[in-house]
């Protein structure tokens, strides 16, 4: 029987853990066994006093059964697996619905991000900062990955209006505090860094090393890259329709000075006016403007039709807990 998590509801455990990592997972069952491997060790370098969460977004590979593994073999790996695949940023909010500790670190499960650099980020924190970033310096992903990472970010900071760092990914440590807030911010449209951003709470950053892959290849193409793009700009910002606006605008202007032009040449020089496929070629051109534009109110439009359905942003299908 499916169950529905919902984080603003979710059953408090008396004993709440000094440190959580959160980690969606998808498609990793071949480096599990060495992302808890080197999180042990790592982690209990600050604390023996942690948790480990993992949210499998069902890759229909054997991860889930990995996660039940690891779960009873060591009571702090705490496990749930969705009804379907949901994506990454959902994961990372299941993780932080049902986390506990006084501190959360989010990470990815492909062992990029090494688990080694937890107690640096700790340390960090440790100086007063509620948020601390793992900035990837020299990363080891293909050239045409970095590329589209690089001008993803650089078109989500401009229209939404925000400084986003594009070498900062979804590695970080929060304390309780950020994470409480987070859990507030129950919008459809999820992009983790930029609603933790949007937040605004102290935060610094550390240089990190960036690893390879421990095994596959990322299954973030392109075109998802795009998807997300459009999306969590829609969900961010305005910007799109103010653009579109400027733009009408300057189409406007553009038309006014030829149309004063045509009539100056027509009245001064006595030229005659001509030039009928170049008015259909305007006509096209405009009307496909015009299209785009309405196409832009209709994303929004879907986008709030999404929200006022209120439905659960995932729904658990099964855990290695009790979650009621």
């Amino acid at each position: 029987m499916k169950k529905i998590l919902n984080s603003q509801n979710k059953t408090e455990n008396l004993s709440s853990p000094h440190l959580s990592v959160v980690i969606p997972v998808y498609k990793a069952e071949k480096c599990l066994d060495e992302l808890y491997r080197r999180l042990k060790e790592s982690i209990e370098t600050i604390t023996t006093d942690f948790e480990i969460i993992l949210v499998e977004d069902c890759g229909g590979d054997n991860s889930w059964n990995v996660i039940e593994r690891l779960a009873a073999a060591d009571p702090r790996v705490r496990g749930i697996q969705f009804s379907r695949n949901f994506g990454q940023h959902y994961g990372i909010t299941a993780g932080l619905d049902i986390c506990r500790g006084d501190w959360v670190v989010v990470m990815d499960c492909d062992l990029q991000d090494r688990p080694e650099e937890i107690p640096r980020l700790y340390n960090k924190a440790q100086e007063g900062h509620d948020v601390v970033l793992a900035r990837r310096g020299a990363r080891s992903d293909p050239p045409l990955k970095r590329f589209t990472s690089w001008l993803f970010y650089k078109v989500f900071s401009y229209l939404a209006d925000i400084n986003y760092d594009g070498d900062a990914g979804n590695f970080r440590i929060m304390s309780r505090k950020v994470v409480v807030n987070f859990n507030c911010m129950r919008e459809r449209l999820r992009f983790f860094g930029g609603l933790v951003q949007w937040m605004g709470f102290p935060t610094a950053s550390i240089e990190v090393q960036h690893d390879q892959r421990f095994e596959g290849k990322s299954t973030y193409t392109f075109i998802k890259l795009w998807k997300l793009a459009a999306e969590t700009v829609i969900a961010y910002s305005d910007k799109p329709l103010r653009l579109s606006i400027r733009f009408g605008f300057s189409i406007s202007f553009l038309a006014f000075a030829y149309g004063a032009y045509i009539i100056y040449r027509g009245v001064v020089h006595g030229i005659q006016v001509t030039g009928w496929s170049s008015l259909i070629v305007s006509f096209y051109f405009l009307g496909g403007i015009i299209i785009s534009i309405l196409g832009i109110l209709g994303v929004y439009l879907g986008k709030i039709f999404d929200e006022t359905k209120r439905r659960p942003l995932y729904i658990v299908s099964r855990s290695t807990f009790n979650l009621d």
